[in-house]
């Protein structure tokens, strides 16, 4: 797990904001939530406020206790944002809920790219569509919330050279779930995962917008 420290432009205590919230009663709801779970969890690092998120989005705080950080990734995230590198999800389900405002990284899901023939019926939709953008994943984001297949497919990409800036792994299930999420952090790669086999787009979504809300808090 990377070192926990504040670093330039974090926002942490009475200090918040959430651009994803348009109406007065949206912001209320989440200010409140985040509240409770700042009280919860603690506020002292750039971390705690993606386990609150996390906790936040799927109602849970025993959620904290199971995210994982390797590799600096809050940095690495920051940094890739500040580039306008593309982020590439699993589903469209994930890549509807991250956060378009604030930034200038295109968000594409791997399932509207065209894969071919080639890996037809032999892997998942997720898999090939992760494999077709091999060549675009140098220095993107990749979040993955649902697929372990395609986690495990993009942990052998990078084993094999791709260097990705950021990969959230977050993938939901009993199978193969809580495996590819180990794999990937023994990868040297930054990295946002959680423990075991609980997880979804809820998690991955919350982890990415929340380094989306860093970028911003610090312009």
């Amino acid at each position: 797990m990377s070192e926990e420290s504040l670093r330039p432009g974090d926002t942490t205590g009475n200090t918040y904001i959430d651009i994803g919230a348009d109406t007065q009663e949206g912001y209320s709801i989440s200010s409140r939530s985040r509240e409770m779970a700042r009280r919860a969890i603690g506020d002292k690092t750039p971390e705690d406020r993606i386990r609150q998120r996390c906790s936040i989005a799927v109602g849970d705080f025993a959620m904290a206790d199971l995210m994982r950080f390797c590799n600096d990734p809050i940095s690495a995230g920051l940094a890739a944002l500040a580039a306008g590198a593309p982020i590439f999800t699993d589903i469209r389900m994930v890549e509807t809920g991250i956060q378009k405002k604030g930034h200038s990284s295109r968000v594409t899901c791997v399932l509207d790219i065209p894969t071919g023939s080639d890996c037809s019926g032999t892997i998942t939709r997720t898999s090939a569509g992760f494999l077709a953008t091999r060549d675009q994943l140098d220095g993107s984001i990749i979040v993955i919330g649902n697929a372990p297949s395609a986690l495990l497919v993009v942990c052998d990409m990078i084993r094999n050279g791709c260097r990705p800036a950021l990969v959230i792994g977050t993938p939901v299930g009993f199978v193969n779930a809580a495996e590819s999420k180990e794999v990937l952090r023994t990868i040297t790669v930054p990295s946002i995962s959680n423990e075991g086999t609980r997880g979804g787009t809820p998690i991955a979504v919350a982890s990415l917008n929340e380094i989306i809300t860093m970028f911003v808090s610090s312009q």
